[in-house]
């Protein structure tokens, strides 16, 4: 399958979702990326997953994914690792815009941003990163596929986790510290 086509598979249930859970532990979730730094993440993933080079037809697919963030009926609540915004993906230019985007997401009422501070007291242990699209449907991205998790038991499981992901994580004046704290280090390299 393409990248492109890979996108657009998630529009679906982009479209359909009201509430978002996310929960990555070392990059920014596609519906938070900047086209640079899907540019980069895409084609690290075209290299090395050796399908076609399709990129520059899938960064603008899933750079169309964002319209959904717009939408008043819908709520974003992610959690990331520290180490998510300190991951290079392109270039420190590219990285001071990404970490830039997320500073700006941070203040739309639709969306909690909580980072989980690497010296930061632990509720639960790091996993893969997972995403929960309202209360039906959980999808799992590994290196070697994409699982999606539809039977409700399993399902309880994540929401159990992504509380407790919750409760590790820091909000508002405090994760923008640690993403200015990021942002710096990117641009004193």
């Amino acid at each position: 399958m393409s990248l492109k086509r890979s996108q657009q598979a998630r529009h679906a249930l982009d479209e359909q979702c009201r509430l978002f859970r996310i929960y990555e532990s070392g990059s920014i979730p596609g519906l938070f990326q900047t086209a640079a730094y899907a540019t980069a993440v895409i084609g690290t993933a075209i290299e090395f997953n050796g399908v076609r080079n399709d990129l520059d037809d899938a960064v603008p697919t899933r750079m169309q994914r964002q319209q959904y963030l717009y939408s008043a009926n819908r709520r974003y609540l992610v959690v990331l690792e520290e180490q998510a915004p300190r991951t290079r993906a392109g270039t420190a230019e590219t990285m001071c815009g990404q970490l830039d985007r997320l500073l700006v997401l941070m203040s739309s009422h639709r969306i909690s941003l909580g980072i989980i501070p690497a010296m930061g007291e632990r509720r639960i242990w790091v996993s893969a990163g997972f995403w929960i699209f309202d209360q039906g449907t959980v999808r799992v991205e590994t290196p070697s596929a994409e699982l999606t998790i539809t039977q409700r038991g399993e399902i309880a499981v994540y929401e159990k986790r992504f509380a407790r992901l919750q409760e590790s994580a820091v909000y508002g004046d405090a994760a923008r510290a640690l993403i200015r704290g990021a942002e710096a280090d990117f641009r004193d390299s």
